[in-house]
C-alpha cells in the first residue's frame, strides 16, 4: 500500500503549523502512524556550533547521522531540495499517511489554511486555480468548489483527512 500525502499550504502566518500540530496530535490518538516534512524556503540549520555533529559536518561529511534511543538525525548535504516522490520511500515507508506543510507547487492533494484577517484572497483559487485542492480550512464561509472545513475545529479537520484519505 502506498504512503498517503497531503500537504497544508498557505500564506505565512496563517497559522499552518498551529493546525497541523492539533491534527497530528489527534490522527496519532486515533492510532495512525503519522509522518511530516516541513518546506522551508529559507536556509535551515538543525545543528549548532560547537557539538561534534556540527564539527563532523563542518569538516566536510556528505551525509552525517546522529541517532539515539529515541530520535534519529539525517543531515545530507545537496545541491537541491530532494522531491517528495524521493523522500517518501525514503523516509516513510512505514507510515499511514504524511502530511507537509508548505510544497504549494507539488502535485499532490491539498488543504489550504484561510484566515480571513490575514487575506481575502486564497491560493488555492483565484488567480491560480489548483487542480489538487481537496478542502480549504478557514475561520470564515467560503464559495469555492471544495469543502470548506472549520480552521479552528481541528477534529473535524482530522475527520475529514481520516475519511478522505485513511479509510
Amino acid at each position: 500500500m502506498a504512503v498517503k500525502v497531503l500537504a497544508f499550504v498557505a500564506k505565512s502566518n496563517t497559522g499552518k503549523t498551529t493546525l497541523l500540530e492539533k491534527v497530528i496530535a489527534e490522527l496519532k490518538r486515533r492510532g495512525y502512524k503519522v509522518g511530516v516534512i516541513k518546506h522551508d524556503a529559507h536556509r535551515f540549520d538543525i545543528d549548532h556550533p560547537g557539538k561534534d555533529s556540527y564539527r563532523l559536518t563542518a569538516a566536510g561529511a556528505d551525509t552525517m547521522v546522529i541517532c539515539s534511543q529515541e530520535k534519529l538525525a539525517v543531515v545530507k548535504r545537496h545541491n537541491a531540495a530532494p522531491p517528495l516522490e524521493e523522500l517518501i520511500p525514503t523516509y516513510f515507508p512505514d507510515m499511514d499517511i504524511v502530511l507537509t506543510e508548505g510544497f504549494k507547487m507539488s502535485p499532490i492533494p491539498k488543504i489550504e489554511v484561510h484566515r480571513q484577517e490575514r487575506s481575502s484572497t486564497l491560493l488555492c483559487r483565484g488567480e491560480q486555480n489548483d487542480p489538487n485542492l481537496v478542502a480549504i480550512a478557514s475561520d470564515t464561509e467560503l464559495d469555492v468548489d471544495v469543502p470548506v472545513l472549520d480552521l479552528n475545529d481541528p477534529k473535524g479537520v482530522a475527520d475529514f483527512v481520516e475519511t478522505t484519505f485513511l479509510t
